[in-house]
């Protein structure tokens, strides 16, 4: 599968955060940039409620086209796009990458519930990419904002994993 991109990240190009979503929604398509949707507006909303400038981060998605019935990307398509994500991390360069969700957490860390890791900052010292370089850095996992809004209790912690943001901004 050639990875088609139908919705670049979008940000700094030296941010100190880098946010990783799913994969793009119906307006963010429309409007070529990530999470601009729904989900989005309700991720503005809590980073601007943390004072935390929303222009200054550099945001992405794990896939880069909407999928079919916006259904969660599949193993062969993530993998699609390893390389463009590996790319965009080592291109950014973010001291923090905040994991949005399973499917974020899954392509950057591998298989583990965001119940079970979420807002737990992982450290990642001297991960060597396929392009030979080293990064370190570190990372938060936490819920996506589309689960966080329907869901009072998980909202709560989503708000509570933002705040640890604040410190790398």
């Amino acid at each position: 599968m050639k990875p088609k991109i139908d919705v670049p990240g979008n940000g700094p190009k030296y941010a100190s955060i880098m946010i990783i979503g799913e994969a793009p929604g119906r307006e963010e398509v429309l409007r070529k940039k990530p999470f601009v949707g729904r989900a989005g507006r309700f991720l503005t909303k809590i980073l601007e409620k943390n004072k935390i400038d929303r222009n200054k981060i550099y945001v992405t998605n794990v896939v880069k086209f909407r999928t079919p019935d916006n259904r969660k990307p599949n193993k062969k398509e993530i993998l699609a796009y390893a390389d463009i994500l590996e790319h965009e991390i080592e291109t950014i360069r973010p001291r923090l990458v905040v994991l949005l969700g399973n499917t974020a957490i899954e392509a950057v860390l591998g298989k583990y519930p965001v119940t079970r890791i979420r807002g737990k900052i992982i450290k990642i010292a001297d991960r060597k990419l396929r392009s030979g370089s080293v990064l370190s850095y570190k990372i938060l996992p936490t819920f996506h904002p589309a689960v966080a809004m329907r869901n009072r209790k998980y909202r709560k912690l989503f708000e509570q994993d933002v705040k640890k943001i604040r410190r790398y901004h």
